[in-house]
């Protein structure tokens, strides 16, 4: 469809918007005014992708250019939904409770666990009340309006709210123009999209949890409905402890991250980073070994790029100071054969589903090795699709120990003729609890892809393109396979670095600023290349230790090269 201005309409340009057409339009036009020809949107458009770059509904069109609008459905919708959400949480908190501090930290469930320090402790009512004033401002469907300042000007504004680690941060800036939002009274720096109005925000709660507070959102299948809560204990304790070890290396954003290795200290960060891995897979290795007369398999599982290999590796070390023998069991030699494999929605062979694995022969293999039986493992030749035997056999000594690493080890079906007592099982993620400042948070699944794109590059000659086009069905296989059984865990490992995002930048900058904007992935790239550009880099790596998580990804490692 092809629609035309009239002749004497001022200068125009061709906007191809997508599920439209091409539609010839006055230069300059915003985004959200061209909503007008997308008459069979479904959920309210939140923001916009031009040429595959995001932007805010209020962005003025001045070229000819691809046009999408961005909903909940998507993810970049719901991180503007989230982020525009945080915005009228701080002004209601402001409001009702001046001069108090809001810190957003971490996602937890299904929303966004944080802080809001008083002069006292922290209340449901307290809670309650910040809640209703922020539904408050929602119904009154107030204009957010994006400036574009100069650095000097924004540093202003933040100074007079006496809001230090943003003016610190706006320094880092690239550029010399800074994006703020304003709604009402209230100033905010954001690197991300924000909604043009507060009525876009309807649906949310606010949950008290001691000590702070979870702001919790609708999941992307039902964007109108806020789901009950489920509560996420051990993950929640994980969370805690990363930002105590933050507290205690005097690192909990990026500004203070940046100090440190402006002022030289990056080698004695690096060094007590590295410590406290060792530390917490040692205190695992010995809880391991406190229960060995029942423990006799060891799973482990997590997302991708969570540094599970090499965890694993090093878990094997400690075990082996306990007087404990590690035997690896491969979960791929257990594959059923190809034709006998499950296809998904498309078609395609699924590996990642729990029924390709032949689990009668594993459940059977376990129960002999742990009652000390011989057993000949399988072998699955992927070239052939089928299970071969080749005379490699195995037999668990009173030390030995079965370790085991793949995507359900947590789901006690994979195990199931195994008792829960003779089998520890073991959650390992990537937890960043680095923010860019106390409003600005960094989500763990951009660490991870961060983390991927370095790793497939090196190991597997994939470009970053690559890996961004892949990453949503790497997350989909983890939403249905490995987060629903992550608070079965017996213990948690967060693999992620204080440090690592100054050392990654160095690897991943370069290989995102190959993607241009014709492609989709760009959207995802310059987001992150964004975030990454106010980090300072951590160009001498001569102090990472050769057994450190981070080398799986940057190469050196003592487990991989």
């Amino acid at each position: 469809m092809e629609i035309t201005l009239p002749k004497d309409s001022p200068a125009k340009i061709t906007v191809d918007l997508a599920g439209v057409g091409k539609l010839v339009l006055p230069r300059g036009i915003r985004a959200i005014d061209v909503l007008a020809y997308d008459q069979e949107r479904k959920l309210p458009a939140l923001g916009a992708r031009v040429n595959n770059a995001v932007k805010d509904l209020n962005y003025p069109l001045k070229s000819d250019c691809r046009l999408e609008f961005i909903d909940y459905g998507s993810e970049d919708g719901r991180r503007i939904y989230a982020r525009s959400l945080v915005m009228v949480l701080v002004r209601a908190a402001s409001e009702i409770f001046p001069g108090c501090s809001v810190i957003v930290k971490h996602t937890l469930g299904n929303g966004i666990y944080g802080l809001i320090r008083l002069n006292r402790a922290l209340r449901e009512h307290d809670i309650a009340l910040i809640e209703e004033r922020m539904q408050e401002i929602v119904a009154a469907d107030e204009p957010i309006v994006r400036r574009r300042l100069p650095k000097e000007e924004a540093i202003d504004l933040f100074i007079k709210n006496n809001e230090a680690e943003k003016i610190e941060l706006i320094k880092y800036h690239r550029f010399e123009e800074v994006d703020i939002y304003t709604c009402g009274w209230f100033h905010e720096f954001s690197y991300r999209p924000i909604v043009p109005r507060t009525g876009l925000l309807k649906t949310f709660r606010l949950r008290f949890y001691l000590p702070g507070f979870i702001l919790e959102l609708p999941r992307e299948d039902n964007p109108a409905v806020v789901p009950e809560y489920v509560e996420q204990g051990k993950l929640a304790n994980i969370y805690f402890e990363a930002d105590k070890w933050g507290r205690v290396l005097g690192v909990q954003s990026v500004v203070s991250l940046n100090r440190i290795l402006e002022n030289g200290g990056a080698a004695e960060l690096i060094r007590v980073a590295e410590a406290f891995h060792e530390k917490k897979i040692s205190q695992i290795a010995d809880l391991i070994a406190a229960n060995i007369d029942r423990v006799r398999l060891v799973l482990i599982a997590g997302p991708s790029s969570s540094g599970k290999t090499t965890f694993a590796q090093r878990l094997a070390t400690q075990l082996r100071v306990n007087g404990i023998h590690p035997v690896p069991l491969s979960l791929d030699n257990y594959f059923v054969d190809r034709e006998k494999t499950p296809r998904d929605e498309n078609g395609q062979y699924d590996f990642e589903c729990l029924d390709a694995i032949d689990r009668p022969l594993f459940n059977d293999h376990l129960s002999k090795l742990i009652q000390g039986e011989e057993v000949e493992l399988p072998y699955f030749n992927f070239k052939t699709g089928k299970r071969e035997f080749r005379g490699e056999v195995l037999h668990l000594k009173e030390t030995d120990l079965i370790i085991m690493e793949g995507i359900h080890g947590l789901n006690d079906r994979l195990t199931s003729s195994i008792p829960l007592g003779r089998k520890f099982k073991i959650y390992v993620s990537a937890l960043t609890q680095l923010n860019l400042d106390a409003h600005n948070r960094i989500r763990t699944t951009d660490l991870r892809i961060i983390r991927r794109i370095v790793r497939d590059h090196r190991y597997r000659g994939h470009c970053a393109r690559e890996t961004i086009k892949m990453w949503p069905l790497v997350r989909k296989g983890e939403d249905r396979n490995i987060f629903p059984f992550q608070e079965r865990a017996d213990v948690m490992f967060n693999s992620a670095l204080v440090y690592e995002l100054a050392v990654l930048k160095n690897y991943v900058e370069p290989l995102l600023q190959e993607i241009t904007p014709e492609f989709p992935e760009y959207s995802y790239a310059s987001q992150l290349l964004k975030f990454l550009s106010y980090f300072v880099p951590l160009m001498d790596e001569k102090e990472i230790p050769a057994n450190s998580i981070l080398r799986e990804f940057i190469g050196h490692s003592c487990y991989l090269d």
